[in-house]
């Protein structure tokens, strides 16, 4: 499992666990599962998607920045 925040200049957008996430990287799409590789990427217009006990949730974006960890995925983001 990852641990997913999602924070907006707003507020908190979603914090808990869930079993993969896809983000529009500006060199494209990308999914993030257990284990992957430390990385920083910048984020593009497009759709944030995970999966939360099953269910795949969407979040539009019109850019910004995702940071992966040991399993821990942080995402600043603005939304649309």
């Amino acid at each position: 499992m990852l641990k997913l925040k999602i924070v907006s200049p707003e507020r908190v957008e979603f914090q808990g666990q869930v079993s993969s996430v896809k983000v529009p990287g500006t060199m494209g799409s990308f999914e993030i599962l257990d284990n992957h590789a430390p990385i920083i990427s910048s984020l593009q217009t497009g759709m944030v998607e995970y999966v939360k006990d099953g269910e795949t949730i969407q979040l539009p974006i019109m850019g910004g920045f995702v940071e992966v960890i040991r399993n821990e995925v942080s995402l600043c983001v603005e939304k649309e």
